[in-house]
């Protein structure tokens, strides 16, 4: 099995959510690039990663679950999707720390309100679309203690009955995810299987 796994604001594909894939999905492939911050340039990246290896799964991480849920035709979990991220990055504009640590060694990235722009454009048409087929196509894992964003209405607003809570805050940790993401995976078969 191939999984993409798309980390979160400030995060990089290095991100131990990466690590527990590898050992929750054993044996899998895990593609875990670090996404660039600029909206159209991380949406490229990943729709060239998806349309060159042609993943079996799609893991998104907070920012990382808005971008999997418009990588339409895959099955993907959102773990703790951030829909509105332009709110937060509009606090934030300046030069910002990444907090894990970067393949080429970056530190630091900058946001713009050119960026905060684009990822509110792209927020606004971010459930047009939708098929009966992309909705079954799609899961949702959030926690019940997050302490920075809950999309949860939101997302059983466009995908009823596609969601979970797990006991947890917004990152998650390896057990709770060793234990809650296989149950996640679990209802795409259910699903094909009906």
């Amino acid at each position: 099995m191939t999984i993409l796994f798309i980390h979160g604001l400030a995060s990089s594909g290095a991100f131990k959510t990466s690590a527990s894939l590898r050992s929750i999905f054993r044996p899998c492939e895990v593609i875990a690039p670090d996404v660039p911050i600029d909206p159209d340039e991380a949406f490229n990246l990943l729709q060239g990663i998806c349309s060159k290896e042609q993943p079996d799964l799609i893991v998104g991480l907070s920012l990382g679950g808005f971008w999997a849920q418009k990588l339409r035709g895959y099955r993907k979990i959102l773990i703790n999707p951030d829909f509105h991220v332009s709110r937060l990055l509009r606090t934030m504009e300046g030069t910002v720390e990444y907090l894990s640590p970067r393949s080429n060694g970056e530190k630091t990235f900058t946001i713009t309100p050119e960026i905060c722009d684009g990822y509110q454009k792209l927020e606004e048409v971010q459930f047009d679309g939708l098929t009966k087929k992309e909705k079954e196509l799609t899961f949702g894992m959030f926690a019940d203690a997050d302490e920075i964003v809950d999309c949860r209405d939101e997302f059983e607003f466009h995908y009823p009955s596609r969601s979970m809570r797990y006991p947890g805050r917004h990152l998650p940790v390896h057990p709770e995810l060793q234990k809650y993401l296989p149950e996640a995976y679990n209802n795409f078969v259910t699903v094909e299987n009906k």
